[in-house]
């Protein structure tokens, strides 16, 4: 009997990125996080990558790669920052694709709408672009065309099947409640209900322009019970439930990649487990994944969807516009009445920018629509500036009018970032996700001034002072737009305020007419300065370049070093290099929100960290040989509160230096150890320890001897470094043999 096992993980993150600085800035409610991607990946995406198989002891006997045996998506607001800033996670994604594709010939990945919006609340236009850019972003991450999509919070209606349709996606997966009526020959139909439908096979469902696209109803009750009945908290009884349900077609699970790990610790572990016994062909299930099994059974009945319907809405697509009362949050009594206000004002808005792109664009390209369509290759890095310029352009377009067509461009992708679901699915317009929503609208507004569009904020903020925040204190959404997303908007004064007091922090501020660079994802900022007497306003130039624009904007400068320690004391003034008046501003009074100020301490922190570090061990080093040996009723170093700073770098030349003599040794032990009782450093110091052992294990030729002599001086001393990066290291260099062998055993793996 076909016992066909496919369970499907959602892997997706917002559009979080400052859409002028390109950079995810801190994000409280992530602590101890930086931001929530980071803390995600951290607890989910990468845990899965390389879950831990265990014994019976606890010993580790397989870091196993989730994603190669489950279907999954993973967005590309997610992916982009991943490859950047998670590249090993990011690489066993990749990894699993080619791994399923090599053994069923048809890849684990599935594309997805490219912002998570809710697509039947999407204009025909955007509908396409998101289907459009989406397959783009997916084949230059997995070098092949995608077979499936999927749809944000399975929003679905007619013709967003067509848009997938039209764009070569085969299939898409949808709740059960979501299908209406079968038919076993297209003709005779029969009501279902989530409850009578049969998910165990795919449907045809047959478009108005003729074409087909095929839809898998996933199970609803077991997705439901992954993510709700902790169904997590045991690998073999997960697995016991997924056999009993499988049988006579597929078995297949929607499930959201946060819950392994995020919302279920060690949930990724259950998911292995389960994995790993169907990988075995235990209770004879066979893992495969949705494209493979399509390939092998085409759909043989048709179905009739629920049109403009979701999985988390039981009133259609009303949470993302109405207060229909799903939502998701912690706060008893908050009513959603500001989800209309918002999405009215940002559909006038994108209404008014699709206008705009219309008039302007017919002068700036070939085909303005094709040009639309093709931004998507540039924003996935398959198509250069210049060879998009040569393709889509018109001939006749100089430097000031290029650089207008790569702004409507940019207009329309922050246009479409400001739909990203999030902003409507939980409890208050005051969150993270709403404020996003606004400032991701706010760049398209001034992209759109930029280029000749007269101001739609007055009619916005009217729409926004509708919604009222469940905080009095926080006012309409009209006081949320210019308390929380409007002093995020950049400026030359900002952008140029942020890029002297980086430099300043990072003791990089270039002297005698030499440049230095600020850089962020999406911009970069260069600076050049002259010397002068200590104090004194310092001459200069600075350049301003956008990443998806060609031209600089460029400014006379001057710089007034600030006089104190404070780098926010600093002055400058500026005069655009083609002439104008010259503006003076004070650092403080240039109002960067709290969270750029953040990340700019942040880049000071991690920089310092790096300088002290260094000055702490040569000084630590000095201080190691002079220690003696132990006297009598010793019990610490002499005079030790004055070497309590070296404390770090004292213990970092224990834990990977050759040991001192016995005497030495013994007493140097003690003062670390009594030192290292409730050190505010300590918890950095073992971060840093166990970043450098993954560091050295990934050499070429690792001193082995080494590695195990640091992992047993660190506990001998009290630290318990994460040894988790070192283990992922550490595998990819298995057999365990020789030296290895203590080393795997030092760090938990069976040997």
């Amino acid at each position: 009997m076909d016992r066909a096992l496919c369970i499907h993980g959602h892997f997706y993150q917002p559009p979080r990125e400052d859409p002028w600085l390109g950079r995810i800035l801190p994000e409280g409610s992530a602590a101890p996080a930086v931001h929530w991607n980071e803390r995600i990946c951290r607890e989910s995406y990468a845990p899965m990558a390389r879950a831990r198989r265990q014994d019976g002891a606890g010993r580790i006997v397989e870091l196993f790669n989730c994603y190669s045996h489950m279907s999954f998506n993973a967005g590309p607001t997610l992916m982009s920052w991943m490859a950047r800033s998670a590249p090993d996670t990011y690489a066993r994604i990749l990894e699993a694709d080619r791994e399923s594709l090599a053994r069923l010939g048809h890849g684990n990945a599935l594309a997805q709408i490219y912002h998570h919006v809710i697509m039947p609340l999407a204009t025909e236009r955007d509908k396409r672009l998101e289907v459009a850019w989406a397959v783009d972003d997916f084949k230059a991450r997995f070098g092949r065309d995608p077979e499936g999509m999927w749809l944000s919070e399975t929003a679905v209606d007619t013709p967003t099947l067509e848009a997938l349709a039209q764009a070569g996606i085969r299939f898409t997966i949808l709740a059960p409640s979501q299908a209406t009526a079968i038919s076993d020959n297209g003709r005779d139909w029969r009501g279902v209900d989530a409850g009578s439908l049969d998910i165990r096979r795919p449907y045809a469902v047959r478009l108005p322009s003729g074409r087909e696209i095929a839809v898998f109803f996933y199970h609803g009750p077991l997705s439901q019970a992954v993510a709700f009945e902790n169904l997590l908290a045991d690998g073999e009884h997960f697995f016991r439930r997924l056999s009993e349900s499988a049988g006579g077609g597929l078995l297949s699970l929607a499930t959201d990649g946060e819950t392994y790990g995020h919302h279920f610790k060690f949930g990724e572990m259950a998911l292995a487990y389960a994995l790993d016994k169907a990988k075995s062909g235990r209770d004879g299930l066979t893992l495969t994944n949705f494209a493979a099994y399509l390939a092998a059974n085409p759909p043989k009945a048709y179905a009739k969807i629920r049109e403009a319907s979701a999985w988390s809405c039981a009133h259609g697509v009303e949470r993302w516009r109405s207060d229909c009362g799903c939502t998701a949050g912690d706060h008893p009594g908050y009513n959603q009445r500001w989800r209309a206000p918002l999405r009215n004002a940002l559909d006038l808005l994108k209404s008014r920018l699709d206008s705009h792109y219309d008039a302007k664009a017919g002068a700036l390209f070939k085909a303005p629509e094709a040009a639309l369509d093709a931004y998507g290759q540039v924003l996935a890095g398959t198509q250069s500036k210049e060879g998009f310029e040569r393709l889509h352009m018109a001939p006749s377009a100089d430097a000031v009018r290029r650089g207008a067509a790569w702004k409507l461009l940019s207009m329309q992708a922050w246009g479409l970032a400001s739909f990203a679901s999030c902003a409507w699915f939980f409890d208050e317009i005051s969150r993270l996700e709403p404020v996003n929503a606004m400032t991701f609208a706010l760049r398209a507004v001034e992209l759109a001034r930029a280029t000749g569009m007269a101001d739609p904020e007055p009619e916005i903020l009217t729409i926004l002072a509708q919604a009222r925040s469940n905080e009095p204190a926080m006012g309409s959404g009209a006081d949320i737009w210019e308390t929380m997303a409007r002093p995020r908007r950049e400026t030359p004064k900002t952008l140029i305020t942020q890029a002297l007091v980086t430099l300043a922090l990072e003791n990089r501020l270039p002297l005698g007419g030499e440049e230095a660079a600020a850089t962020w994802p999406g911009v970069a900022v260069t600076v050049r300065l002259e010397n002068a007497p200590a104090g004194a306003p310092r001459p200069g130039a600075a350049a301003i370049v956008y990443r998806h624009e060609t031209a600089a904007d460029r400014y006379e400068l001057t710089y007034t070093p600030a006089p104190t320690a404070n780098p926010f004391a600093a002055c400058a003034a500026i005069r655009p290099a083609t002439g104008g008046v010259e503006e003076g501003f004070a650092f403080e009074a240039v109002g960067l929100p709290v969270n750029k100020r953040q990340a700019l301490a942040d880049a000071f922190s991690r920089h310092h960290a790096e300088v002290f570090h260094a000055e702490n061990l040569a000084a630590a080093a000095v201080a190691r040989s002079l220690v003696t040996e132990r006297q009598e009723a010793q019990n610490t170093l002499t005079l030790a509160p004055l070497v309590l700073h070296l404390w770090p770098g004292l213990l970092w030349l224990e834990v990977f230096e050759p040991p001192l003599p016995p005497k030495k040794r013994e007493l140097l032990h003690l003062f670390l150890k009594h030192t290292g009782d409730g050190s505010p450093v300590k918890a950095a110091l073992e971060a840093r320890i166990a970043v450098e052992a993954a560091r050295l294990i990934e050499l070429p030729d690792p001193d082995w001897r080494l590695l195990a002599r640091l992992t047993r001086h660190a506990a001998e001393l009290g630290l318990h470094p994460d040894w988790w990066a070192a283990q992922n290291a550490l595998w990819q260099r298995r057999p365990f043999t020789g030296p290895a062998r203590e080393l795997a055993e030092a760090l938990g793996f069976a040997v």
